[in-house]
């Protein structure tokens, strides 16, 4: 089993920058590949970024590239989402998955184990 926890989230204006750290336990964190996804109230949950086990290879979404970066440190068992010039369409719950697999990926059904979410809100 996997425990995750999402902390970070909160209420920024448009332009600013929010950081998402999620902590993992339960398992030895260097094996689990993370992604990033978000839900929107009445929305599907959707993909937002994923990186491999060692962080070499990231991969995001077309509606955050250039904003968003993803990153981990294996060490402290932390993944990270920090969020540049935030829109209000960025408001959503954003959520921290793991998958057992040395390959990073952006479905949410590739993905057995989820945290809470972090709630993160951009006013106009």
């Amino acid at each position: 089993q996997v425990q995750l926890v999402e902390t970070g989230g909160g209420l920024v204006q448009a332009g600013g920058s929010l950081r998402l750290p999620c902590a993992a336990s339960g398992r030895t964190f260097s094996m689990l590949s993370m992604g990033w996804f978000r839900q929107a109230p009445g929305k599907e949950r959707e993909f937002v970024a994923t990186i491999s086990r060692n962080g070499a290879l990231t991969s995001s979404a077309t509606s955050v590239k250039g904003r968003f970066t993803i990153s981990r440190d294996n060490a402290r068992n932390t993944l990270y989402l920090q969020m540049n010039s935030l829109k209000p369409e960025d408001t959503a719950l954003y959520y921290c998955a793991a998958r057992p697999s040395m390959f990073h990926a952006s479905s949410p059904d590739d993905y057995n184990y989820w945290g809470q979410g972090t709630q993160v809100t951009v006013s106009s």
